[in-house]
C-alpha cells in the first residue's frame, strides 16, 4: 500500500511540473547588437515537444541569423545567462552552441564569447545586403524629392518608422 500511495504522490508531481512548464511564459533574453544597441530576442522551448530542448534552441538561433535579427559579429548571452533565462541546463545551451558551430553560424572566441559569424552561409552575403539597402534609399530618396521633402524630414521619417517596427516587434513579443 506504501508502494502505491508514493507512486500516485510522485504521478501528481510529476503531472504539476509538466502543467507547470506547459504554461512557462518565452523568455525574451535582452544583448547588445554590433552597434551597441540593447535588443531582445525572444525564445521558447516546449519541454512536452519531441524534439530535444537544445535542437529547438539551435533551430530558433539559426533562423534568427539567416533573417539577419542577430546580424554579424553580434555577441550573443553567455550559456550561463541564456540557461538560467530558458530555466534549462547549461549543456543544453552549450551543445546548441556546439551544433551551429559546426554549422558555422557561431564562433567561439575564448574568453571573449560566442559571435555570429560575418558571413553565415546560405545567408544573403553582406554585398549583397548592402547594395538592396543602398537601392531602396536611393528609391526612397527619390520619392521623398518628388513629395518635396527635405533631408531633415526625410529622416525624421524614418527614424519614426523604425521606431514604429521596434514598438510592433515589443508588443508582439509581450503577445506571445
Amino acid at each position: 500500500m506504501t508502494i502505491f500511495l508514493t507512486f500516485i504522490r510522485h504521478e501528481e508531481c510529476l503531472y504539476r511540473y509538466i502543467d507547470a512548464m506547459a504554461s512557462r511564459q518565452p523568455a525574451i533574453i535582452g544583448f547588445r547588437d554590433t552597434r551597441g544597441r540593447e535588443r531582445r530576442m525572444t525564445l521558447r522551448l516546449d519541454p512536452a515537444s519531441h524534439i530535444p530542448p537544445y535542437e529547438q534552441l539551435r533551430a530558433q538561433l539559426s533562423v534568427m541569423v539567416a533573417v539577419g535579427h542577430l546580424e554579424p559579429g553580434t555577441r550573443l548571452p553567455t550559456v550561463r545567462d541564456l540557461a538560467a533565462a530558458l530555466e534549462v541546463s547549461p549543456g543544453t545551451v552549450a551543445r546548441a552552441f556546439r551544433e551551429l558551430e559546426h554549422d558555422r553560424l557561431l564562433e567561439g572566441r575564448g574568453r571573449r564569447g560566442t559571435f555570429v559569424v560575418d558571413e553565415p552561409p546560405d545567408s544573403e552575403p553582406l554585398a549583397e545586403r548592402r547594395r538592396r539597402v543602398t537601392e531602396a534609399a536611393n528609391t526612397f530618396a527619390f520619392a521623398a524629392r518628388q513629395l518635396g521633402v527635405g533631408l531633415d524630414a526625410a529622416t525624421d521619417a524614418v527614424r519614426e518608422a523604425f521606431a514604429q517596427l521596434a514598438v510592433g516587434e515589443q508588443a508582439s513579443s509581450e503577445r506571445t
